[in-house]
């Protein structure tokens, strides 16, 4: 909200824009790049540095000025007073371009957070720079929404965009997918999502956790792509969630039902049904689905998809770091030459598999080439071999079953592949390559990644961080009618 008070003086208002449109036409010319066809006596010689310096001078010294913004707020008695230019303002902002239209003198009110912002936000329309933090993200992205500057709308949404591995003491994810969600900023919402998704066990464990709000938690809860040790690391998170926040009956039964409680195993279900207070409140609510998940564990795959539906989310694992599910691997100078290993995991959740392994080997070739790219040998001397780059070939992951057995019937196997970075300190998700049964490589793996440089944001310490994870995924083959 804007109050407009008071007039100014018309030759103070020429004055003044007369100065401001001088400054602004010798900035036009500084950052202008003639051209000089190629004379090789030309130079340019840019001052444009030193006229930011002036315009920001103008600023804080208010020479020339010809209006007046007063920033009010609910925390101060006294007003903030910025002596300012019409045309600078107007330029940057069609609301500072309205309200300044017949008035010199302009009262705005702001809340705390974004007042105490106002002057760098301000500095912004004087220099088109600002430097920001964690926390002043949402009240500089509030004021450059409010007042219609584009340019840092943009900037401020890009820097949380690429600040969200950042570590911050409260921990500030959250709350920005909360704050994207009241703007309406689709992109940053996705943004957001993901690293929750992708990062989910060091959000559990941190303080914004408890500050998740119902529909971000059942918005997570419904997704196969969480990174996490394993189903019971999220429901002990998810009962803590409830104890906290308390919410009416409808929506803890809603979140204790999107549990996948088949991919936790049995004896960990026993302890959960005596000892969880959060279970033995809302039983009624999930009895049917503990009861399904233990004849999950009790019978075999096969007999039990005769039955049941095990094409559906509850029986679908999420990416679990537990070593029974896959198995990191750090290849060190990754670009040197091909790497391969081999792991075991486990040939399915139900307990019916519980002793039975599957062997997998993976090939990680640095510079694989696709058949397009490879040499073709001619007799012409037109023909001849081309020779190949090395930054021609691209990063290649290979993952096959070192065994075949009967006990695959019904069963496929989605592989997951995380690729782990160092971001502001910590080692977190940066991608996840996702293929089935049918494909034994990612068709875009790491396809952006330049391993041959040691600084590559891929590495840690000239190392590549993969964590190989298999998913059994149960299918119905036979129909048995009800």
């Amino acid at each position: 909200m804007a109050r407009l008070t008071g007039t100014r003086p018309a030759a103070t208002r020429r004055w003044g824009s007369a100065a401001a449109f001088l400054l602004l036409l010798l900035t036009v010319q500084a950052a202008q790049k003639a051209d000089f066809s190629g004379d090789s006596t030309a130079a340019t010689i840019n001052h444009s540095l030193t006229l930011l310096q002036r315009l920001q001078e103008l600023l804080q010294n208010g020479n020339g000025s010809d209006s007046v913004l007063r920033v009010r707020s609910a925390t101060s008695d006294e007003p903030k007073v910025f002596h300012t230019h019409q045309l600078l303002l107007s330029l940057q902002s069609e609301v500072f371009e309205s309200l300044l239209r017949n008035q010199s003198v302009v009262t705005l009110y702001e809340p705390p957070e974004t007042a105490a912002l106002f002057e760098k936000f301000i500095r912004y329309l004087y220099c088109g720079g600002v430097s920001i933090l964690l926390h002043q993200a949402i009240p500089m992205h509030q004021l450059a929404s409010k007042y219609r500057v584009w340019g840092l709308q943009r900037g401020v949404a890009e820097y949380m965009r690429t600040h969200l591995a950042s570590e911050s003491s409260q921990g500030h994810v959250v709350g920005w997918y909360h704050y994207a969600v009241r703007v309406g900023d689709a992109a940053l919402q996705e943004s957001c999502l993901q690293f929750l998704a992708w990062n989910l066990s060091a959000v559990l464990g941190s303080a914004e956790w408890g500050s998740v709000s119902v529909e971000l938690l059942l918005l997570l809860l419904e997704r196969s792509d969480l990174v996490l040790h394993s189903e019971l690391e999220l429901y002990t998170a998810v009962e803590g969630w409830l104890s906290r926040r308390q919410p009416e009956a409808p929506v803890a039964e809603r979140v204790l039902r999107a549990i996948r409680y088949p991919m936790i195993a049995p004896s960990q279900l026993f302890r959960l049904q005596a000892q969880s207070a959060v279970l033995a409140r809302h039983r009624a609510a999930v009895q049917d689905l503990l009861f399904q998940a233990f004849q999950f564990h009790a019978a075999s795959p096969l007999h039990f998809a005769k039955y049941f539906d095990v094409n559906c989310s509850m029986f679908l694992p999420r990416n679990y770091l537990a070593p029974s599910w896959g198995s990191q691997w750090v290849i060190t100078n990754p670009a040197r030459d091909d790497r391969s290993t081999s792991f075991q995991t486990q040939l399915g959740p139900s307990s019916h598999d519980a002793g039975k392994r599957v062997t997998w080997n993976a090939l990680f070739s640095p510079r694989w080439l696709p058949v397009s790219l490879r040499p073709v040998y001619s007799d012409s001397v037109a023909g001849a071999v081309q020779p190949v780059r090395v930054e021609d070939g691209r990063p290649r992951l290979v993952i096959t079953p070192a065994m075949s057995s009967p006990d695959f019937a019904g069963v496929s196997f989605q592989k997951t592949v995380l690729v782990g970075v160092r971001q502001q300190g910590r080692v977190l998700v940066k991608h996840a390559y996702s293929f089935h049964q049918s494909s034994d490589e990612a068709a875009d793996f790491l396809v952006h990644a330049d391993l041959q440089k040691r600084t590559s944001e891929y590495l840690i310490d000239n190392s590549l961080h993969l964590h190989i994870i298999i998913k059994p995924v149960y299918h119905s083959l036979i129909k048995v009618k009800k």
